[in-house]
């Protein structure tokens, strides 16, 4: 039967009084909100002159106000995560809207022209660059790296033996080369001067430095991204310097595919993406930058890890021991550490675990976005806004870690049984926070946790760690306060230390497995 006209009417004007009540109340509801609670700003400025260089502690110091603090950035609403719970709350379990990275001018748009995907927009683009990175670096294919990893561990453990002064750049170089071999199929470079790792290196250090909130003021202000290169030296250089940056990583991308062509077996990161290229839907320039990504984030930051392992070596001494006692039990003294060793070294494990928690390289990470309204505990969490999770408070929280928080200990991570145990919530199975949330979590833990293990396993194996002394025979262990923030990576501070052999046979028989490398 049809409806009348009147019928139509009555219908349709219910309707619009009920889209009209819905509105109405969806109106009410966002007025009503209140932002979460924050420190007072000033006007314009807001929040931004309350910034220190050492962030996140000025960030911790706001716990006061709650785990989820508000701040104004000139304008622009900045939310600060400071409680695991939390974070995981928002960046895991609400991952669909708080996916986006806030658009970086300088270290996206313009440095990597929004193909470095740990910093890109949330979209196709990032998916397909994600996923294949993702795919090519999970768990079940990061074995396929460990021969690399084995190599150079014995290659570090050989150089602090042979010249242990100069064991930051040993770091350096061991991480680069590594990273190097992972992802283009390069042979061990032997010197951290070599060009490839110094450009790169570079590279790298320049993103993290342009990356680091407050770092270029276009960022709070972006009318400034207009103003001609020939009046902004700024924008000139970054513009000028960005070319040369491209052509090299798809200079060193084709250069694996040349290989291929030419029949060469390679295995590394670039070899996979150009093996499934159909696959992953990935062009020449967007390959490039995916490798690109994998070796910035990569190399700067695990030798960044390994320096905050030495240091807490010699802040905790009693570590050290312990770790060693546990590799002498399992490994014994007469080989090296490998990763069929893994599953026995449980301590070591831990220890690792703990340096990740203890000093966290990204402190605050990298921001996320929010791209549409939410809601959190009664407050309104506007569209647009930039979310930063404090890592070092959510590593450092006496709630979730106890009372030792501050202290380096890995037994935390073991149970009464001295195996290693997921006490820690809301880590997925980490035990810290390090590696990041959501879809934006590290693609590379995997790979990081196993560099980590076999090289530190290898140096204590194989050293002892000692600090240097003052004229009156007192340790000199320098201050965590004077760490080195160098923009998203903090840096232990300076600090010399010795490495002797454990053993009489620790020399020869490091001496032997780096000739079977070879």
């Amino acid at each position: 039967m049809n409806s009348s006209p009147r019928t139509l009417q009555s219908i349709a004007l219910g309707s619009f009084v009920l889209l009209g009540a819905i509105l109405l109340t969806v109106t009410k509801t966002k007025r009503k909100a209140k932002l979460p609670p924050g420190p007072p700003g000033i006007i314009f400025f807001g929040n931004l002159f309350q910034l220190s260089s050492r962030v996140w502690l000025k960030f911790a110091s706001w716990k006061t106000y709650g785990s989820v603090v508000y701040l104004d950035i000139a304008g622009r609403p900045i939310i600060v995560l400071n409680n695991a719970k939390a974070a995981a709350d928002l960046l895991d379990r609400r991952a669909l809207i708080y996916s986006d990275r806030p658009g970086n001018i300088v270290a996206s748009e313009m440095m990597t022209g929004g193909l470095f995907f740990a910093m890109s927009h949330y979209g196709d683009t990032w998916r397909r660059m994600r996923r294949a990175s993702q795919e090519a670096l999970s768990k079940n294919f990061a074995h396929k790296f460990h021969a690399i990893q084995a190599k150079e561990a014995v290659l570090l453990t050989h150089s602090l033996l042979v010249n242990p002064t100069a064991w930051d750049s040993h770091l350096r170089r061991t991480t680069a080369s590594a990273l190097l071999s992972m992802v283009y199929d390069t042979p061990p470079l032997i010197s951290e001067e070599d060009p490839r790792i110094t450009r790169i290196n570079d590279f790298a250090e320049r993103l993290v430095s342009a990356a680091y909130p407050g770092a270029y003021l276009v960022e709070f202000f972006a009318w400034m991204r207009y103003l001609p290169s020939w009046m902004a030296k700024w924008k000139r250089d970054v513009l000028e310097q960005s070319k040369i940056d491209d052509a090299m990583f798809r200079r060193l991308f084709n250069e694996v595919g040349d290989r291929l062509a030419q029949g060469d077996h390679l295995s590394g990161f670039c070899a996979h993406l150009l093996e499934q290229q159909d696959r992953h839907e990935l062009n020449e320039k967007e390959s490039a930058w995916a490798a690109a990504a994998l070796y910035a984030a990569g190399a700067d930051t695990t030798s960044v890890v390994l320096g905050w392992f030495l240091f807490a070596i010699l802040s905790f001494p009693e570590v050290q021991r312990r770790a060693q006692t546990e590799l002498d039990a399992v490994v014994g003294r007469s080989r090296m550490p490998t990763f069929a060793d893994y599953d026995n070294l449980p301590y070591v494990r831990a220890l690792i675990k703990e340096t990740l928690r203890w000093a966290p390289v990204g402190p605050i990470g990298l921001p996320h976005r929010l791209m549409e309204d939410d809601y959190y505990d009664g407050y309104l969490i506007p569209k647009g806004s930039i979310v930063i999770a404090n890592v070092w408070a959510m590593n450092r929280d006496p709630e979730v870690y106890g009372d030792n928080a501050d202290s380096f200990e890995p037994s935390r991570h073991l149970n009464e049984d001295g195996r290693l145990t997921i006490v820690i919530p809301e880590t997925k199975e980490e035990g810290h926070n390090t590696f990041g949330f959501g879809r934006r979590s590290c693609v590379g833990r995997h790979l990081a946790n196993d560099s980590l293990f076999i090289g530190c396993a290898n140096i204590l194996w194989a050293l002892s760690i000692e600090p240097f002394h003052d004229g009156n025979g007192i340790p000199i262990i320098p201050s965590l306060d004077e760490s080195i923030d160098t923009g998203i990576v903090v840096r232990p501070p300076l600090f010399r230390c010795s490495f002797k052999p454990r053993f009489a046979s620790a020399t020869e028989i490091v001496s032997n497995s780096k000739e079977l490398i070879e």
